[in-house]
Formats: structure tokens, C-alpha cells, sequence
């Protein structure tokens, strides 16, 4: 005789991971990001943004992870709301601002935490990670 196996929501979660880095030439200067989105150890999406001139490091951080975000989110549809995210950067700022352990003084990233905070609600659970500048180097180059 067969047997019936329960499906939890943890079978059908499915689990994306991004790596995420920003930065500015002069900072602030010429921005541009760059961002990688795997899945089951697959590289489903490894992109580089440039964001114009007058572009603080910080705001390029926050920009490449919502670039990053809202292609999950539009990729996956309806889907969004069943995903894991893993976010990968090396921002204290960013990551600390997200997780709400630091506070968002600055005028010109708020509205960037702001956008990226209502991405990551689309996500069924977005866990943040911080990781050494060298594991951002190693899978963005640079």
C-alpha cells in the first residue's frame, strides 16, 4: 500500500540567493552596481547597472539591491509571495538599515530604503546577510 506525504510550506518554498555590490567613482560620482541571482546553486541572473553621475556609494548599494529585487519580484509574479530571498552584501549600512538596527538619517537614501523595504515584502522571507568585500569581489569582480 502506498503512502500520502503531507506537503509544508517549507516543500514548496522555493530559495533565491542574491549578491548584491555598489558603489560611486568619487563618491559621490559615477554609480554603478552590480548584482547575481542564483538559484540552486544556478546562476539565474548576473547583472551590472550604471546609475549616473552625482551618485553617493551608499545610494548605489541601495539602488543595485532593488534593481535586484524587482527583477526577482517581476520574474517570479505571483510566485514572489512563496519565495525565500537570501541577500548577500558587504553594506553594514544598507543591511543594518533593512534588518531596522540602524536608523536612516540621511534625506537621499530614504526613499531607497523605503522602495526597498516594499520589494522585500513581496517575498514570502528575506533573510540579510552581511559578508567580507572579498566574497562580493570574488562573485561581481568588484
Amino acid at each position: 500500500m502506498g503512502t500520502t506525504q503531507a506537503t509544508t510550506a517549507r516543500d514548496t518554498t522555493s530559495t533565491y540567493e542574491i549578491v548584491f555590490d555598489g558603489g560611486a567613482l568619487g563618491n559621490p560620482g559615477k554609480g554603478y552596481g552590480s548584482y547575481e541571482i542564483t538559484a540552486n546553486s544556478q546562476v539565474v541572473r548576473h547583472q551590472r547597472e550604471d546609475y549616473g553621475d552625482n551618485v553617493t556609494n551608499n545610494q548605489a548599494e541601495y539602488q543595485t539591491l532593488i534593481e535586484a529585487l524587482k527583477w526577482l519580484a517581476m520574474n517570479l509574479g505571483a510566485s514572489a509571495s512563496s519565495t525565500r530571498v537570501v541577500v548577500n552584501g558587504d553594506s553594514l549600512l544598507v543591511l543594518n538599515q533593512l534588518l531596522g538596527k540602524w536608523k536612516v538619517k540621511n534625506e537621499g537614501l530614504r526613499p531607497l530604503h523605503q522602495e526597498a523595504s516594499q520589494l522585500i515584502r513581496k517575498f514570502h522571507n528575506v533573510a540579510l546577510i552581511w559578508h567580507a568585500r572579498s566574497n562580493s569581489v570574488k562573485r561581481l569582480g568588484h
